[in-house]
């Protein structure tokens, strides 16, 4: 199926109401829902009125979202500490479903869920479908993780809310997931951009891209450059979307983009997204780069105040083409936590991605950057694979290709890289979220 040109694509609008709500509309929903949320907090969970009484802050002091920076933040760490039910709002009794991410303690940073909050979780997913262009008449093949991860779940959830057939893959055996993409008929596939790329490379391969009837494809989980964006639409023929959410928030459905792929909706009507300078909590004018902050403003598992992503991107508030009025957060530049500080300079996996992807071929865009300390100083390697169809025997060849690459990224990032060229596919392919950085240095 021929990928549909913008001037084509029908916009779809799934509930107009609120996604083209004037600002003063939305403000007044949120101030509502933040008074009560806040209210319900610090009545019902602990660890909030222990952190609002340590700041001298009370409910009553919250009078709308104005007054949403007077309120405590809440960190990944602080829901480890209250591992794995400290966060609930409401008797166990009321959760009907529990998701969790693996952390670095062994331990899973968990989030639980009532009925509503399911349901919620669902439309949210339906809205960034709809958005896509997708409607029920539509075969979904879902290939990220099932099971405790968020990924599959939530995008079956919106599946089924949408009316759509969700066809439940999840992760692996790409062998079986193109032979079952063929024989379904899927129209839209979701995963991780990383596994995208490898499911298109693994279809083309195969010869089979002319037989599949993909038009969509709803990739996210990890950050991801418009170039590998456009590698992946060009080898399926179809018109990827970026698609965010975390689990402590609720899950993907957070946001989505549009088909104008100017940055993704966020729903805040359920999910108030602040964007603040790391190193003071300063907000950051619209444009400005960021720490992402979410507020769960109608949550009823497990409410959130003030959730740090370490997700840094920026905000527009600007009425989009699409006519949406729902604020946009650009593409991740990275995370506080992914950044590596080499030499001085803040460099990030994406920036090396894009500087791959524009040196014109000889290389695949997969890559592992490795960061090590040798006579105290910091040494970033990154080994890049050699695309099949460039790949040659002849040293010197290799190494003009070497030196052009190096000379590349030390432009991209600001820093001399030491570039070490491998055979195609001997870097490892990820079913799930990428691995781009190992750092050796034991900061």
């Amino acid at each position: 199926m021929a990928r549909v040109a913008l001037k084509d694509w029908k916009e779809q609008i799934r509930d107009p109401k609120i996604e083209c709500m004037s600002r003063d509309e939305m403000t007044a929903l949120q101030s509502d829902r933040l008074v009560k949320q806040v209210k319900n907090v610090y009545e019902n969970v602990e660890f909030y009125r222990k952190k609002m009484d340590e700041i001298g802050v009370e409910p009553g002091d919250i009078k709308g979202i104005e007054d949403i920076g007077k309120l405590p933040f809440t960190t990944k760490e602080d829901l480890r500490a209250n591992y794995p039910f400290g966060f609930l709002a409401v008797p166990k009794d009321k959760i009907v479903r529990v998701q969790g991410t693996s952390g670095t303690t062994g331990k899973l940073t968990l989030a639980s869920y009532t009925q509503k909050d399911i349901d919620v979780w669902s439309e949210c997913v339906a809205r960034g479908l709809t958005m896509a262009g997708l409607t029920a008449e539509d075969r979904i093949h879902i290939c990220y993780g099932y099971g405790l991860f968020t990924g599959g779940m939530g995008l079956d959830f919106g599946a089924r809310k949408l009316g759509a057939m969700a066809i439940p893959m999840s992760a692996g055996n790409t062998k079986r997931q193109l032979m079952c993409m063929e024989d379904f008929g899927a129209t839209a596939f979701a995963c991780t951009p990383s596994y995208a790329l490898y499911l298109a490379e693994a279809a083309n391969e195969a010869g089979i891209v002319d037989k599949l009837q993909l038009k969509v494809g709803i990739n996210g989980a990890e950050p991801w450059t418009e170039e590998m964006r456009l590698k992946i639409e060009e080898l399926l023929d179809v018109n990827c979307f970026d698609i965010y959410g975390l689990c402590e928030v609720t899950g993907p459905g957070v946001a989505l983009e549009c088909i104008h792929h100017n940055g993704m909706h966020v729903y805040e009507d359920y999910f108030y997204p602040e964007v603040l300078n790391p190193a003071d909590n300063s907000h950051c004018a619209d444009g400005e780069i960021g720490e992402l902050v979410f507020t769960t403003l109608a949550k009823e598992g497990m409410p959130l105040l003030r959730y740090r992503t370490k997700d840094l991107t920026s905000i527009d508030h600007s009425t989009c083409e699409c006519g949406r009025t729902l604020p946009r957060i650009s593409k991740f530049k990275g995370r506080t936590d992914d950044m590596k500080v080499i030499r001085g300079v803040n460099v990030f996996p994406t920036q090396v991605e894009t500087a791959l992807l524009s040196v014109g071929g000889g290389v695949a865009p997969h890559y592992l950057m490795i960061v090590d300390r040798e006579n105290n100083l910091d040494v970033l390697t990154v080994m890049v694979e050699v695309d099949e169809k460039y790949f040659s025997d002849e040293i010197r060849k290799l190494d003009e290709l070497k030196n052009k690459v190096a000379a590349v990224l030390k432009q991209a990032l600001g820093v001399a890289v030491r570039v070490k060229l491998v055979e195609p596919k001997t870097i490892e392919r990820s079913e799930g979220k990428a691995k781009r950085v190992i750092d050796n240095r034991g900061l």
